[in-house]
């Protein structure tokens, strides 16, 4: 059986990445609780493309 909880997949898409034009896209998957955090996740991640720490922000 299937644990149930809160715990949901969230995917967070770089945001200057796509302002910049640039082909391709960095994302990474990660968890996040949906009862304590319930609006949209945004992290600092690298972005291997760009070459540095950008924004990171939840789509869907």
């Amino acid at each position: 059986m299937a644990k149930k909880g809160n715990r949901v997949q969230v995917i967070l898409e770089c945001t200057e990445h796509k302002n910049s034009g640039q082909p391709g896209t960095s994302r990474y998957i990660t968890t996040k609780n949906k009862k304590n955090n319930p609006e949209r996740l945004e992290l600092k991640k690298y972005n291997p493309i760009l070459k540095k720490y950008t924004v990171h922000k939840e789509i869907k």
